[in-house]
């Protein structure tokens, strides 16, 4: 959401902005299709398209183009030298294809507000980009981009804007609130969940898109299941944490973790088999919870869990 806040700035300092946007990428490409980056009229940049000279040249020609009236176009880079045109000047093989979109400030306030506002609730709609519009609709698509490219100028992208992945914490003291802001930047939809109100990292936590007081056996029916769903377990007390385990452990959610000590996640598991939860159940708990760096403070531990989170993740 930073780059949209970004543009936002910028029309309220009435300056215009070209959004780059990699609409298909291939290879060991450095900028991945959805990458993108705002260059502003007074030269100011967020975001990034891949990096390096590739980037750095693309850049360049943005800030050129502040120069004319120009149309929605695309620019297709190959990384590798031997590559009869279009090359980047990196060698790390394969290609992505580069949109260049002028934004200002009369024609696209609304729809840079609509963009945050829906980020900031998760909504469910799609970016559609076509060479004569950018909207915001809700054009079903079934994996996150969609690329549709004839040629340089036939071509069309679309983009889900809802957060593909969710993240409910359960527990908002200190390792809640670390963990909120690394997940954040991992661009994760984050949800603390806390029984207690006047909590007061509940009070510092900024980074939570969403902070939900509620009683935890109401967890069930709040928390949703599906393969873009992760939750972790850290409630303040060992009995919460039990309870929340036995009402969250039937779901199928992508990954389901418990912090704790060694000793701690046994003896809750002993005492969960006692009340006929199989081993098959407790083998889908990631507990102890995280990495083992031997993490220590509670941005240790968020670091941890969020190496482990991103492991699950990246296994597809």
């Amino acid at each position: 959401m930073d780059i949209w806040n970004f543009i936002q700035s910028k029309f309220e300092e009435d300056k215009k902005v070209i959004l780059l946007t990699v609409i298909e990428s291939e290879g060991s490409s450095p900028g991945r299709t959805g990458f993108k980056m705002a260059v502003s009229e007074d030269f100011d940049l967020a975001g990034s398209i891949g990096g390096g000279i590739m980037e750095y040249q693309m850049v360049e020609m943005a800030k050129k183009l502040f120069a004319e009236d120009f149309a929605p176009f695309i620019k297709r880079q190959n990384h590798n030298k031997e590559a009869e045109k279009d090359q980047s000047g990196m060698i790390c093989s394969g290609h992505q294809v580069i949109l260049f979109y002028p934004l200002n400030k009369i024609k696209h306030t609304n729809l840079i507000h609509d963009l945050i506002n829906c980020l900031q609730n998760n909504c469910k709609k799609t970016l559609s980009i076509y060479a004569d519009k950018i909207i915001l609709d809700n054009l079903p698509i079934e994996n996150q981009h969609l690329s549709r490219i004839k040629n340089e100028k036939v071509w069309e992208y679309h983009e889900q804007i809802s957060y593909k992945n969710e993240i409910f914490i359960i527990g908002g003291g200190h390792v809640g609130l670390a963990l909120s802001e690394m997940m954040r930047f991992l661009d994760f939809y984050v949800h603390i969940i806390d029984d207690r109100k006047d909590l007061n990292t509940l009070k510092q936590n900024r980074f939570a898109h969403k902070i939900h007081h509620i009683q935890y056996d109401n967890l069930d029916s709040f928390i949703p299941f599906g393969n873009n769903i992760y939750i972790v377990i850290m409630t303040h007390k060992h009995v919460s944490d039990k309870n929340v385990l036995k009402n969250l452990i039937h779901k199928n959610v992508k990954y389901l973790g418990l912090m704790g000590s060694k000793t701690k996640v046994k003896k809750i598991f002993e005492q969960l088999k006692n009340k006929s939860y199989t081993e098959k159940q407790l083998q889908k708990v990631h507990a102890p919870i995280g990495v083992d760096i031997k993490s220590e403070t509670p941005a240790e531990i968020a670091v941890s869990i969020a190496a482990e989170i991103i492991r699950v993740k990246n296994k597809g």
